[in-house]
Order: structure tokens, then sequence, then C-alpha cells
């Protein structure tokens, strides 16, 4: 077991015990780690997490998100390139996405994907050697929920990217809180960006007013927030 879970770490620090001879078990390195040789090293400061039961990453403060492979995004097609769209995820570099990369898409069957158009997809390819790549289906062909979003209504806000993990956690109320007494959808990226779609514009706004001042408060607090939130709608 690593020793300093919940600590702070620094790039090139060595993360004992998870060496190939203290490993008993496969484990997932995730942002802000990386193996050298038989060496696990950290390679961005931050927090070291651990989540159960093999899961182990750096959280750190990010203003530009780096791809990573299996983080579900919300992109926008930039451009069609041949046989792949470019879609903007807002890392250092484009990303692209097969127009194969699309539930019951074959070569005849071509999606209807436009340029300007907001897609939420999935990376399969996302390291520094190679263009990252996405995908809009799950490992049996499914979209999963993957796919392009936001033609019928609805809107995109962008927020810090440890407010997307603190959200995402299973310990977070927020989106339960909000469930009681608003109807909505909701997608969320861990590029930091969240496509929010309710019955009315100002229910819209309500949501996503709450995600975005969540940030910082404990569960209490987020569910008194949302409470006085959806009392405040009575008067609309």
């Amino acid at each position: 077991m690593v020793e300093n879970i919940g600590k702070v770490v620094v790039p090139g620090e060595i993360l004992t015990g998870l060496q190939k001879s203290d490993l008993t078990s496969k484990v997932i390195l995730g942002p802000g780690i990386r193996q050298e040789t038989d060496l696990v090293v950290v390679s961005k400061p931050g927090v070291l997490k651990f989540k159960e039961p093999n899961i182990y990453w750096v959280d750190c403060f990010h203003k530009r998100y780096v791809p990573q492979r299996g983080d579900s995004v919300i992109g926008i097609i930039t451009a069609k390139a041949g046989d792949v769209f470019r879609v903007d995820v807002g890392a250092n570099e484009l990303a692209t996405l097969s127009y194969l990369a699309f539930e019951g898409a074959t070569k005849r069957n071509r999606p209807d994907v436009k340029v300007g158009d907001i897609v939420y997809s999935k990376f399969l390819v996302a390291n520094k050697d190679m263009e990252p790549e996405l995908v809009c289906i799950d490992g049996h062909g499914k979209s999963a929920s993957l796919g392009i979003i936001g033609r019928d209504g609805g809107m995109v806000v962008q927020v810090p990217i440890d407010l997307i993990r603190k959200i995402l956690s299973p310990d977070c109320v927020l989106f339960k809180s909000l469930g009681k007494s608003l109807k909505y959808e909701v997608a969320v990226g861990m590029n930091g960006r969240i496509w929010i779609k309710c019955h009315t514009v100002m229910e819209t706004i309500v949501v996503a007013n709450a995600i975005t001042t969540s940030q910082y408060m404990t569960n209490e607090q987020i569910r008194d927030m949302c409470g006085k939130l959806t009392d405040s709608l009575a008067g609309f």
C-alpha cells in the first residue's frame, strides 16, 4: 500500500509500494502518475488520491485539460477532414473522431454530424506520442449515452476540472438534491464542460448556478443551497 495517499506529492517523486516487486495485483495509474521501467513516479504536483480497488492519481489544479484514455468529454466539432471529424475538447490540440465511431455507422450509413455540433464522447487513444482519438460507442458498439447532444436545446458551461471530480464523486449530493424538485438532463465531461437541459431556460440557469457555486461547499451546504434555489423558482 502506498504510504503518502492524501498527501502532497511533487514531480519526480517515486511512489514506493507501486513498484513491480511490491505489486500483487494490477493497478491503474491515472493522471499525474507515470511508469518508468520498474519505477512509478509522479509527473504533476498535487495530492495523491486512491480509489478502490486499485486506482491511483494525482489531484491537481488544471487550467487546461490533458486528455486521458477512457475520459468522457464534451467537445465541439470544428471541421471535417476526410473520414474523420476534428473536435475541440479544450486541450492543447484537437482530437479526431471517425465517422465509424458512432453506433450503427457504416460506409453507406454515415452519421449526421455537422460543424458546430456538440458531441459527448470518450477517449480511445490519449498519450503524448499519438494524436488523441475519440469514439462515441462503448466496447459493445453501443452509444451508451454518447453522441451528438444539444440540438434540441440546453447550454454548456465551463467549470474547473477539480469541480468535475467533486460532483462526480459518489459522496457528492448535488445532483440528488437538485433532482428532488427539478427535472433535468446533464452530461458531464472530464474536460470541465457540462451540458445542461431543463424544461425552461430559468431552470437551466438555476442548475448551472448550483453546479458552479458548489465547488467549495460541504454536502450540508449544498443541500441548503439547492433548497433555496428551487424555492426561488416558485415565484416565476
